[in-house]
């Protein structure tokens, strides 16, 4: 199958041992220091993976970060940040940024940075699974349900989290505002695709189809802009994604649209909407091979090879031919120069990112198990140690098959 979505690669980090020597106090802190080290491996080994199971990968997150949370606030009773929160050094590489590799003992800071390699994770296994031969509708669902999560998880990095963070993020890294809201728009905007093509495959009514794809095209377009202040050495060929499926779903758009006023014997308004489809279209095309030749980190999409795209291009073709001699025999109307107005808010089928909420703390936390953790007994001074290195992630192959699929829309995702 040709691949349809462009993926940045998930971030990278060094070990973290939560190791606090005499700051724990008796064995039930010690337990707790041991269990964050081996959840947060098995965390990351599974992110590696697209192919595993929804169900382990949130699990094991829910788990790590139920443990987290006596680092992030106070489980006595006083409220306010938990007194471990600057405890532990946490290192992380960015996702289209890779010499950019930040450290801060900052508990926020590793769960903001975990929190979205578990975001672009779902985005993964949501592609993995488009990417097969053949897509049944519980695994339809299934792609739509793990790109609203991850569009809820990106929301609630850039509402809730980032403002948060005592260090400002560098400029391109992953906890960039531009960045999250990047990442936000597009799992948003491909949550829509599936519902756009759903709707193609089940020949719902034109007006609703139009009016869909111009709010999927808007979304890609403000997730593109999103990156305009970026370097694009870095950032160029993700926003050259977004900018060309932008570009692609206003022709789908338009396309749409001359179908609906074509019904409503608006012949030369159905023509000149079939044009500006037809011409948009041609720039997603020419964007693609843009696309295709841009440097840059991530997995590439090949859209122009998909035959949800293609299949766009002869549709404009055979409804334009079909608009221009039906008004040449039956209506005889003037095409007008200005391009009919889309309608511009669906009423069905847009996407509701999932809220994202962390959970209670573990309940081997007590505020009797929090004030054993003693910052008193802390060493004076720390004998510097060589900090750990964040090595590259060896991710699994998202996509693997070439069969196309045998759908009406031609999407696999329909």
């Amino acid at each position: 199958m040709a691949h349809w979505f462009h993926r940045n690669p998930i971030k990278a980090t060094a070990p973290v041992s939560f190791a606090l020597g005499p700051i724990c106090t008796n064995a039930q802190t010690q337990k707790i220091c041991s269990d964050l080290r081996m959840i947060r491996a098995q965390l990351l080994e599974l992110l590696c993976d697209p192919n595993k199971d929804v169900t382990v990968v949130k699990t094991t997150s829910d788990n790590y970060f139920a443990l987290l949370q006596g680092f992030l606030q106070a489980l006595d009773d006083n409220s306010g940040e938990s007194k471990l929160r600057h405890s532990v050094k946490f290192k992380w590489s960015s996702t289209v940024l890779s010499n950019a590799v930040v450290t801060q003992a900052d508990a926020l800071f590793e769960l903001a940075s975990m929190a979205m390699n578990i975001g672009l994770w779902y985005t993964k296994h949501a592609a993995k699974i488009a990417a097969s031969d053949e897509v049944s509708m519980d695994e339809a669902k299934e792609v739509h349900k793990c790109l609203r999560t991850a569009a809820g998880i990106f929301k609630n990095l850039k509402e809730q989290v980032i403002g948060r963070l005592l260090e400002t993020a560098e400029k391109g890294t992953d906890l960039d505002p531009k960045v999250v809201e990047s990442y936000f728009q597009q799992s948003t905007a491909e949550a829509q695709e599936v519902a756009l093509a759903r709707a193609v495959e089940m020949k719902h009514s034109a007006g609703l189809i139009s009016s869909l794809a111009y709010e999927t095209a808007q979304l890609f377009i403000t997730a593109g802009g999103s990156l305009d202040q970026l370097d694009a050495a870095s950032v160029g060929k993700w926003q050259k994604y977004l900018q060309l499926k932008g570009v692609f779903y206003l022709a789908h758009a338009h396309c749409y649209n001359g179908d609906a006023l074509l019904a409503k014997d608006k012949c030369g308004d159905a023509i000149r909407a079939l044009q500006e489809s037809e011409k948009l279209f041609e720039k997603a095309d020419s964007l693609c091979k843009e696309y295709a030749s841009a440097k840059g980190p991530g997995t590439s999409a090949r859209p122009d090879q998909h035959v949800f795209f293609q299949r766009l291009g002869k549709q404009v073709k055979i409804t334009l031919d079909k608009c221009t001699r039906e008004n040449g025999f039956i209506y005889f109307q003037k095409v007008p120069p200005e391009v009919p107005e889309l309608e511009k808010k669906a009423t069905y089928g847009l996407a509701n990112p999932e809220e994202f909420q962390l959970p209670p703390p573990n309940p081997m936390w007590s505020a009797d198990i929090y004030n054993a953790f003693d910052l008193s007994q802390a060493p004076a001074a720390q004998k510097a140690e060589k900090e750990p290195e964040v090595k590259p992630v060896k991710e699994s192959d998202i996509y693997q098959s070439t069969k196309e699929p045998g759908t009406f829309s031609g999407c696999v995702i329909s």
